[in-house]
């Protein structure tokens, strides 16, 4: 309900109180415009409901009431209906004031919140990159961030990691035209219009990070695999070996569940992998053993944990004892990068590589007629697994050749 009255201090403090979910209006009978509402709970707000000129209707909220007296909430209330009288929406111009507040933290946050779709190796990925690069500017309205400060700011920290520099400028990058997109005004203008890590392109300062092509080699894989059969315990062995005889991503092969292996049909599945699409692929001989055995001693419903069930996590101590023993320096991702450049050398087919390694099909369009069918991947990954176990030594001796790196997106000869 609404109702005229003369704002007064006796006649506000003698308003009734609406019943349970429910309000009262009140219109001051001496200043146009001021109203005051009175919720269920007795609380007190004054507004101001005007159109600008060519506008949509706006109330403006102006303060709660005794804290705002009555006299001040007129004054404002005049002030604002005369700025809306100019065509100045006063609505706009405090969603501009208050997005001008919003920091790089709050940003993140909404970006993270509109992001459904992201992995939480990304998620973490994002928030470490700002924490090393951006970690005084997280309580730092984003409005306040300029494009020399980025530039600076690029350039200190490009002095200790080039790589990590530029990861966490296209983070920032990201968060600029997300703000830019999500904070507007009633005609849907950006508020923010600048994103200052466009500066790193205007002046060329982006690092060139040169991608890593380490792999283990194939006079290197006989000692390698001797080293990683000495290692104490079989689990982190196991995931090593799985890692390299499927071309699994490490976070892949880590989240794997006995549930999506198959050892009747002598599959595994990966749901929702990187580009988000299931990745089925068939097992070979070989890690059939592998996964049998370790499925008969398996409390975890992960396929790869330590005998009391706990998943696996920490390859650093392992990892040096292998380098130690066999003279071959190596990350988890030169495995997947072994595996690519074996089939590449056995000249796979290319669409075959690309499903063995479920790449993107991008601007691919014959790929997307393809159904994937992975009776029609066993052979080629039997085939891999045979070269590996042979150039390892672990197999009767065959003809291996040198490898060569192996590039995405390179079509076997």
């Amino acid at each position: 309900m609404e109702t005229r009255i003369k704002f007064t201090k006796k006649a506000l403090e003698a308003l009734p109180i609406p019943p349970d979910g429910q309000r009262m209006v009140y219109h001051d009978t001496e200043t146009p415009g001021l109203s005051l509402r009175v919720s269920s709970t007795g609380t007190k707000t004054f507004s101001v409901l005007r159109r600008p000129k060519g506008g949509k209707p706006e109330r403006i909220t102006l303060g709660k009431y005794p804290g705002l007296p009555i006299k001040a909430a007129s004054k404002r209330a005049k002030e604002f209906i005369a700025e809306l009288a100019q065509g100045n929406s006063v609505a706009a111009q405090q969603r501009r004031k208050t997005t001008e507040q919003i920091t790089l933290e709050a940003v993140i946050a909404d970006y993270l919140k509109a992001r459904k779709n992201l992995k939480p190796r990304t998620i973490s990925d994002m928030r470490q990159a700002m924490a090393e690069t951006c970690l005084d500017w997280l309580n730092k309205p984003i409005a306040l961030i300029k494009p020399d400060m980025v530039a600076r700011r690029h350039r200190e920290r490009g002095e200790k990691s080039p790589a990590r520099a530029n990861l966490a400028m296209r983070y920032l990058r990201a968060l600029f035209n997300f703000a830019m997109a999500k904070y507007t005004d009633d005609e849907g203008s950006p508020l923010l219009t600048i994103n200052p890590v466009k500066k790193l392109s205007e002046t060329r300062a982006w690092y060139r990070v040169d991608r890593r092509q380490t792999l283990i080699k194939s006079h290197e894989l006989a000692p390698w695999f001797q080293a990683v059969g000495n290692i104490p315990g079989a689990d982190i062995r196991d995931y090593l070996l799985t890692v390299l005889f499927t071309g699994l991503r490490r976070e892949e092969a880590l989240n794997l569940k006995w549930a999506l292996v198959d050892l009747q049909e002598r599959t595994l599945t990966v749901l929702n992998p990187k580009n988000h699409r299931d990745h089925s692929l068939p097992v070979s001989d070989y890690l059939l053993e592998l996964l049998t055995r370790r499925k008969e001693a398996s409390v975890s419903e992960y396929v790869f944990t330590d005998p009391q069930g706990r998943r696996i996590s920490n390859f650093r101590y392992a990892q040096a004892s292998i380098e130690k023993a066999s003279g071959i320096k190596f990350c988890i991702h030169d495995l997947r990068r072994t595996f690519a450049t074996v089939a590449e050398s056995l000249d796979i087919p290319a669409y075959a590589l690309k499903r063995l390694l479920n790449h993107a099909d991008g601007a691919d369009v014959t790929a997307g007629y393809i159904v994937p069918n992975v009776e029609r991947l066993r052979g080629p990954m039997q085939k891999i697994t045979d070269y590996l176990l042979k150039a390892g030594g672990l197999k009767e001796s065959a003809q291996v050749v040198e490898l060569t790196q192996y590039k995405a997106g390179a079509t076997p000869s």
